[in-house]
């Protein structure tokens, strides 16, 4: 058993301990100790995830650098970017309107209406309900500063400076080798230590499956039930579709780049988190046969503009809290509300729980109650497993479909080009 797998499969059994030991916990103390346990568990997932993004932001930096200025042509950027954007567009609008149309069809708003289990209009749920406005997208994506947007990890910000500085150096030519060359150590150097955080990985699993259900209880899973049912359906069929369309491009050795993206994608879904799993991901693009200087000019872009099951959840959680309330909202007035959750929903990645903060902004804008997102709360860590796992596999396809569409997409590796494990 290789190292990959080997991880894996701890994974899994940590997945499956977290669950038992969190119902023991539940079923076996009162509240106060349940919510101890839960806080003390966090500690050891929260610490997990800070060690991943110290790691995001000078990985992201470095291979997105090291990448453009080995292209040495401002032009071929240019056109992977846009070809990048053109997919990302397709499938945010695929993912949008998936949503839309289950929560239409299943309609799972109307039990909770009728049963009149919301809460009380006026109720604050706690999120800014400020909405993202196209002037303060725009100025979002340059940084006044490249320190203050590594500190705080603002993917979107990183990837703009890098590009400008990658394409400054490539311009720059032979003088600027000796530098380019340094910031590739970088780069070996953060996936060599993505490697040893890695190897901590199933016992933050295990803390924050645990620690969930130690809360919550294995009860709050059948009281939403047949909400998370649906919902995973429609994750199910969003992944069907992507995939489908990917094999349209890449033909069937899609099958193969989702074999490679399984461990990473089970560590998404166990950490409830896209960004624990973008190291992995990159590495497996790699295997995969991705030239290293597309997949880390790619990859960091996908993860603020192709979080393709995040957008599926804002429209089916939104339309749910309408019907919830028994709000009926006219076909007009829900594709308006895609379009707007088309541009909310940028550049959102590394927010805390930032699909409930985008829905909640949503929500103000076609006066619906934003009460209705305490309906959430309670399993939103559950349903945000599905949604990070799904934008691992859409950014990963993604990545190889353009690869494919460059003439970049090479035979898989036994080991990618920046393996942290050679």
């Amino acid at each position: 058993m290789n190292n990959r797998n080997r991880l894996t499969t701890y994974i899994l059994i940590a997945l499956v301990l977290g669950i038992v030991v969190g119902y023991l916990v539940n079923a076996n103390t009162d509240t106060a100790g349940a919510q101890s346990f839960s806080d003390t568990m966090s500690l050891v997932t929260t610490l997990f995830l800070r060690m991943i993004k110290m790691i995001i932001a000078p990985l992201v930096f470095a291979t997105l650098v090291v990448g453009i200025a080995r292209m040495g042509d401002a032009t071929e950027v240019g056109r992977i970017g846009v070809k990048a954007l053109g997919w990302f567009f397709i499938a945010s609008l695929i993912s949008l309107s998936l949503g839309l149309i289950l929560v239409n069809l299943f309609r799972p708003g109307d039990a909770l209406f009728a049963a009149g289990m919301m809460p009380p209009v006026g109720t604050d749920a706690g999120f800014s309900s400020t909405g993202l406005t196209m002037k303060d997208f725009i100025t979002h994506l340059v940084p006044t500063s490249i320190v203050d947007g590594m500190a705080k990890n603002e993917i979107l910000q990183i990837v703009v400076f890098s590009v400008f500085f990658g394409t400054a150096a490539a311009a720059v030519g032979a003088r600027a080798t000796p530098m380019v060359d340094v910031i590739d150590g970088v780069a070996h150097v953060m996936l060599k230590l993505t490697g040893y955080v890695m190897n901590f990985a199933p016992i933050a699993v295990l803390a924050a499956v645990s620690g969930i259900i130690a809360k919550s209880g294995l009860g709050v899973l059948s009281t939403y039930g047949v909400f998370m049912a649906q919902f995973y359906f429609g994750i199910a069929l969003l992944w069907v579709v992507l995939i489908g369309i990917g094999m349209a491009f890449i033909g069937p050795r899609i099958l193969r780049l989702i074999a490679e993206l399984r461990g990473p994608t089970l560590l998404a879904f166990s950490t409830a988190s896209s960004e624990a799993a973008f190291p992995k991901t990159l590495e497996g693009l790699e295997r995969f046969g991705v030239k290293n200087r597309l997949a880390s000019f790619v990859l960091p872009i996908g993860y603020s503009f192709n979080l393709d099951g995040s957008m599926m959840y804002c429209t089916f959680a939104a339309v749910f809290i309408a019907q919830a309330y028994g709000i009926e909202l006219s076909l007009g007035t829900q594709i308006t509300m895609m379009l707007v959750l088309m541009l909310t929903s940028k550049g959102m990645a590394g927010v805390p729980r930032a699909s409930l903060v985008v829905i909640a902004a949503t929500l103000n804008q076609f006066d619906i109650p934003e009460a209705g997102l305490l309906l959430l709360l309670a399993i939103d860590h559950f349903l945000d497993m599905a949604r990070s796992a799904t934008n691992v596999i859409g950014n990963g396809i993604a990545t190889a479909v353009v690869a494919k569409w460059e003439g970049e997409l090479g035979e898989p590796n036994a080991e990618p080009s920046i393996s942290p494990l050679r």
